[in-house]
């Protein structure tokens, strides 16, 4: 039986070498992942490919190694060149927070504690102006949602965000972005009704996020520290109290 053959495409000739090699790779990866090679199929031999899409081998080889790098396909030493399962997606740190257990909710926080009071403290002392009036604003809007009963989540992350920005050291910005939306276990949360859209407990965060910019902007690190240790403190209390509802 004759080896399934990949589609040509009339374009790959044309193309300098590094755009035929990608030229094959795309064509390859649309065929593999349309399934017109299937999971345990071999893919035609180098010789055959060559031919099909018209370029030289050392073109096909370095296609090759980008499906593989991709982990699309798998060369076996004597037999040939294997499409290979997709892999599972990769979970990235951070990402995985089950709002059903407190544990998880307070790992989150214990984490964000350890790092955002400090970076709060070099805001207090390397912020700019401009950065001291994102850190207000974005106080200011989370106030504005909450009292309006509008999710928060988002602008409460602008909110740290923003502090650690003003600490002037790129890697707790990175720090947060890399957490994402857990860094907020709220986002999770709001919609439930209860304590966390009460008035009083948008007084209490408004407060607290209040505290923390006032202390940045009075170029207080020890304020600055006391504020937000204060504040996520509060937050693993609260979330205590949430998970576990009201007391029978």
């Amino acid at each position: 039986m004759d080896e399934t053959q990949p589609q040509k495409s009339p374009l790959v000739p044309e193309r300098a070498r590094g755009n035929l090699v990608a030229a094959v790779v795309a064509a390859l990866r649309e065929q593999i992942v349309g399934g017109r090679f299937a999971v345990g199929d071999k893919l035609p031999s180098e010789a055959r490919l060559t031919e099909t899409f018209s370029v030289s081998r050392t073109v096909i080889r370095e296609a090759i190694a980008t499906l593989r790098a991709d982990g699309l396909v798998e060369p076996r030493q004597g037999a040939g060149v294997f499409v290979l399962a997709p892999a599972e997606p990769e979970v990235r740190p951070f990402q995985v927070v089950d709002v059903d257990k407190i544990s998880s909710i307070i790992e989150v926080l214990e984490l964000r504690t350890a790092v955002e009071i400090e970076a709060a403290a070099l805001a207090a002392t390397r912020r700019s102006p401009a950065q001291e009036d994102e850190i207000y604003q974005a106080e200011a809007e989370v106030r504005a949602l909450a009292q309006e009963g509008q999710p928060t989540a988002q602008a409460d992350f602008r909110f740290h965000r923003a502090v650690a920005l003003a600490a002037n050291n790129p890697r707790f910005v990175e720090f947060l972005d890399m957490m994402g939306e857990a860094s907020i276990p709220r986002a999770r949360l709001e919609g439930t009704g209860g304590q966390h859209s009460s008035d009083s407990y948008i007084a209490l965060i408004s407060a607290e996020h209040r505290a923390i910019a006032n202390a940045i902007a009075q170029a207080s690190p020890d304020d600055a520290r006391d504020a937000m240790r204060n504040h996520l403190s509060g937050s693993q209390q609260r979330y205590r109290s949430l998970l576990r509802g009201p007391a029978e």
